[in-house]
């Protein structure tokens, strides 16, 4: 389930850095876990859709990748980030 793009555009104006600001690790991750987000509430009507849950774990997987780059590079703004988007834990 992707994004719709008035929502996509709010959250990357929300993470960004600056106002040109669309690849940050910090933008990646919060458009990535609002896809996450959307993917399982759509599990919960279609639980055997196995080809989402496929792309939900493939997104989940480079979810992680980028928050542990960051966390290597800067780890107030993966603390930051972690605690907005209220994920693990």
């Amino acid at each position: 389930m992707s994004i719709e793009k008035k929502n996509k555009k709010q959250i990357i104006e929300k993470y960004a850095i600056n106002e040109n600001d669309t690849g940050s690790a910090e933008v990646q991750i919060a458009v990535i876990s609002e896809r996450i987000n959307n993917l399982t509430k759509h599990f919960k009507n279609h639980n055997n859709d196995v080809h989402s849950k496929r792309g939900l774990l493939a997104l989940v997987n480079k979810r992680k990748k980028l928050l542990s780059y960051l966390s290597r590079k800067d780890i107030s703004k993966y603390q930051d980030l972690i605690k907005k988007l209220n994920i693990r834990g």
